[in-house]
């Protein structure tokens, strides 16, 4: 749900504001905030997928996907509010943290070798 008085960012903030919240690879495309995601082929595509659908939904906010054999696309905007708020920010680090986390260098963790996101 939107609230009243929920800010939209302008062209020029928003830029500020993937600068300043670490969102590299996260850009602005027809009044969008988007990112592509580039894997390793389809299984770890639709592992992607479900961790972003995981991620919205219990965020109550929801993004467009497309979605192919190695790529996906994330697109990010509150309708409600008529472009980029707060939430497709949050919801954006969110997926960024998620998506792109693997185990550090000499953890307990070893890390699958060859099934990652990368950065589009």
């Amino acid at each position: 749900m939107s609230k009243p008085d929920e800010k939209v960012y302008s062209e020029q903030e928003i830029a500020a504001r993937i600068q300043a919240d670490g969102l590299q690879g996260w850009y602005l495309e027809d009044g969008w905030l988007r990112r592509k995601y580039v894997t390793e082929g389809w299984p770890t595509t639709l592992l992607l997928v479900n961790a972003i659908g995981y991620l919205a939904e219990a965020a109550y906010h929801h993004p467009d996907l497309a979605v192919t054999w190695g790529k996906v696309w994330v697109k990010l905007k509150t309708h409600s509010a008529g472009g980029i708020t707060d939430k497709d920010f949050a919801l954006a680090k969110a997926i960024e943290a998620a998506v792109l986390w693997k185990p550090a260098t000499g953890s307990s963790l070893q890390g699958n070798p060859g099934k990652w996101v990368k950065s589009g």
